[in-house]
């Protein structure tokens, strides 16, 4: 008998549905004729799962004693005897209790599958032993139960139970999932929408990842090398220059336009390492790649479009990005097709984007002075030297007396040729060696330096002036072209800078960036007040005649350039800069102005609201207490007992409103000011509540309680006091008739929440910040309510402690008002 097969139903969570699942498809198989057994499932209480399990064969569990309490697993040794077709093996991630015959249950079905038993399992995705970190920093909660990946790997099915994130909140809040008593604490802590998101992509990606492996293995298994576009893959090359960052963000786009589509970028360097860019570059193209969710790869080639292909290819990829060339028209035609062209060619059915980026369009601004760059002259000058030699061997094979004409005109269209290419002094160079050679090859006496023909002479002087005058037009061209080139830079540079002016924005950062790129120059700093406070550098551009420049900003700041030395006319380009960099300096200052004036304004707005808001109801216990006084120590009117004990306690309960809404003014005054005076200590809720409770005078019913077992938390005990007592207030007096509001405590990654929960008609969502605001009542218009210090004061009281208050939906209608705390240490 063989190895048995083992099945695995994978969710993301708790309560999608696994164990259902199983058993739908445990019973299926048994009506058509399998022997199907349960082996051990875990219900958890679910009618609808109990329910399947009518009609099956549920082996007896195993009772193992541990530390005097009783415990039901697996019977491992009953399954292996009772030697089943399929056994239904519920949560294979669980460890088994001390005593039994394996650790975990996965090892227990690794034995069923050896003695050739089919196994069905569940298993959630925050069960799988690499995903432990993730899992942890998602939920918060670390899992102490966990299955290797190769044992998961080994599986040979694996099918994901799914269920949207807010549908499985549904059926928690429904109470399908946990008891009435766990649910809310659920929703707020494990089963957040945000956490279940998470949690359903890990497990599709995780998924994915095990189908491209299984579909990996079978193209080598058969040996196939195209690629098969079942999910696009995305190769990024990178140079190492700064346009890495646009390609990476455009692949990263591509694959995700595509559906899930993976990313990989690939760096190409020599065999020697030498012209590699700067390291620290290419680190930081790293760190992105891992940021946008794709995988760094380094390959040792001296043919960087082959290398780029076949990488491409080992992967599978569907689409290869790359930037465009930055090399001119000429260093083309000379240098030969580019890095582009090649990749394209070898391509084949891989497509390739060849994307535009802004690195390609920077350039320094040109200088006017040469008219032909070093490198082209330097170029004509070894067309001279080379090509020269190589023409005169064939035409003096082919010379005869009557062919002096023809080579005349041959070295003159080589002579044009060069001074197209190098200008004057090359073109120059080369007339002189056409001159000399059509002397000693072509002209009697051959082999000689003398002209025999005054004829002959002329022609070589004509030769030479068309030469000079060519070579001076060239010149003339090529000196206007660098001109209008600079010309048109310049009108780039100075555009951007007046955009920049008609937008109003404060482009410091990128008129320094591109002050540094225009001019070439190793450093550019903004300083104000001799403090740097912008600066762009490349220590690349350093050279040995470097200089410094500094150039006012106004009264207080300076621009400090570091480079080569500026000519007359970059110092018109430079002012426009300057200028705009003033500019955009005086509307930093002046938003920072304006910024320190708001919160004197705040304080205004706050004081004239403090006034409108506390007039009245400083004014009514005033008058109550001033009217029962008055009434006391009148004369006129003989008081009875009854009439003096009513008078007394009025003006008690006026002074203790007043008394309370002064201390609540303090607070807020001592909030805002920032010297609001905590101090932590360990801190029992339970007795919190209780005290909270005596002072409400609460009676029997009127409040529920669902205390979890919870930490004692770091808190200031008369704060947190008068926090819950404003809380519970607020939900008993929101509360529908007949319904009693709940507190309940709960415990979440060393955090501990304390939720006042009411059924109400809640808050809009758009305005639950505003009732953290001082004197907001949300257009509540019973005076008898106060002037809206409750809650702001409750809110800062929680910040002050380190904790955070927040107002959440009730499921079903109402608010919850959240108390989350740090558990004392």
């Amino acid at each position: 008998m063989g190895r048995g097969r083992l099945r695995v139903m994978l969710g993301a969570a708790p309560g999608v549905g696994k164990t259902f699942t199983m058993l739908e498809e445990g019973r299926r198989l048994a009506e058509s004729g399998r022997d199907v057994v349960v082996a051990v499932v875990e219900t958890h209480g679910r009618a609808a799962t109990s329910s399947l399990l009518d009609g099956m064969e549920v082996l007896p569990r195993q009772r193992i004693e541990h530390r005097g309490v009783a415990l039901d697993e697996l019977d491992l040794e009953g399954v292996l005897a009772r030697n089943p077709s399929l056994a239904l093996v519920d949560e294979l991630a669980h460890t088994n209790a001390p005593g039994s015959a394996n650790a975990k249950r996965w090892q227990d079905v690794d034995a069923m599958l050896e003695a050739g038993i089919d196994v069905m399992s569940t298993v959630n995705i925050q069960h799988i032993e690499s995903l432990g970190d993730v899992v942890r920093q998602i939920t918060g909660v670390s899992q102490r139960e966990t299955i290797p990946d190769a044992v998961l790997r080994r599986a040979d099915q694996i099918e994901l139970v799914d269920l949207a994130p807010q549908a499985l909140r549904d059926r928690l809040a429904d109470g399908f999932v946990y008891p009435d008593t766990r649910v809310d604490a659920a929703l707020s802590n494990y089963f957040r929408l945000g956490n279940l998101t998470a949690l359903r992509e890990l497990a599709l990606l995780w998924l994915a990842d095990e189908v491209d492996v299984a579909l990996q293995a079978y193209r080598v298994e058969k040996g196939i090398d195209q690629p098969w576009e079942a999910r696009e893959r995305i190769v990024v090359a990178l140079t190492g220059g700064s346009e890495g960052e646009t390609l990476l963000r455009r692949g990263a786009r591509i694959a995700t336009r595509s559906g899930g589509g993976q990313l990989f970028a690939v760096h190409v360097t020599s065999a020697d390492g030498l012209v590699d860019p700067n390291p620290g570059a290419l680190v930081a193209l790293r760190a992105l790649v891992e940021t946008l969710g794709g995988s760094y790869h380094q390959v040792v080639s001296e043919q960087p479009p082959v290398a780029l292909v076949e990488f491409a290819r080992s992967v599978n990829a569907t689409q290869l990005v790359i930037g465009v060339s930055r090399r001119s028209r000429l260093e083309s035609i000379v240098g030969g097709a580019g890095i582009g062209a090649s990749v394209i060619r070898l391509a084949g059915d891989i497509d390739v984007h060849i994307v535009s980026h802004a690195e390609a369009g920077k350039r320094r601004l040109p200088s006017i002075g040469g008219a032909l760059s070093l490198r082209r002259r330097l170029i004509g000058i070894g067309l001279t030297i080379v090509v020269l030699p190589l023409m005169t061997w064939p035409l003096a094979i082919l010379r005869n007396p009557n062919s002096l004409a023809s080579e005349v005109l041959a070295y003159q269209l080589f002579v044009v040729i060069v001074a197209l290419v190098g200008g004057i002094w090359p073109a120059l160079l080369a007339a002189l060696g056409a001159g000399f050679l059509l002397d000693f090859f072509f002209e009697p006496p051959l082999y000689v330096i003398r002209i025999a023909e005054p004829s002959h002479l002329a022609t070589l002087v004509v030769f030479l002036i068309v030469a000079v005058l060519v070579s001076v037009v060239v010149d003339q061209a090529a000196r206007r072209s660098r001109a209008a080139t600079r010309s048109a830079a310049e009108a780039e540079v100075l555009a951007m800078v007046a955009s920049g002016v008609i937008g109003g924005t404060d482009a410091i950062e990128a008129l320094v960036t591109r002050l540094r790129e225009a001019f070439g120059m190793v450093s550019v700093v903004v300083s104000e007040n001799g403090v740097p406070i912008y600066s762009s550098t490349d220590e690349a551009a350093a050279g040995p005649l470097d200089e410094a420049t500094s150039i006012p900003l106004g009264d207080t700041a300076s621009l400090d350039l570091r480079g080569k030395p500026l000519a007359a006319s970059d110092r018109r380009i430079l002012a426009a800069f300057a200028s705009q960099l003033e500019s955009a300096l005086d509307r930093r200052r002046l938003a920072s102005e304006a910024e320190g004036m708001r919160p004197l304004a705040e304080a205004d707005r706050l004081r004239s609201a403090l006034l409108a808001a506390v007039g009245h109801d400083l004014r009514r216990p005033l008058a109550a207490a001033t009217a029962a006084v008055t009434s006391l120590r009148s004369t006129e009117v003989e008081l009875s007992k009854s009439d003096q004990s009513e008078l007394l306690e009025t003006a008690d309960e006026s002074l203790g409103s007043l008394a309370e809404l002064v201390t609540d003014l303090l607070d807020v005054s001592r909030l805002q000011a920032g010297v609001l005076g905590v101090t932590l200590e360990r801190v029992a809720l339970e007795d919190v509540i209780g005290e909270v409770i005596d002072e409400l005078r609460l009676a029997p019913g009127s409040l529920d309680l669902e205390l979890g077992e919870t930490p004692p938390v770091s808190a200031d005990a008369a704060l947190l006091k008068r926090v819950l007592v404003n809380l519970i207030a607020n939900a008993l007096r929101y509360a529908p008739v007949g319904t009693a509001p709940t507190v309940a405590t709960s415990e979440f990654a060393g955090r501990v929440q304390v939720r006042v929960i009411d059924t109400g008609i809640g808050i809009p969502e758009s305005r639950r910040e505003e009732v953290f605001l001082p004197f907001q009542r949300l257009g509540d218009t019973d005076n008898t309510a106060g002037v809206g210090l409750g809650l702001a004061l409750a809110k800062g009281f929680v910040e002050g402690m380190g904790g955070t208050l927040e107002a959440e939906d009730t499921p079903g209608g109402g608010l919850t008002m959240v108390v989350e705390l740090e558990a004392a240490a």
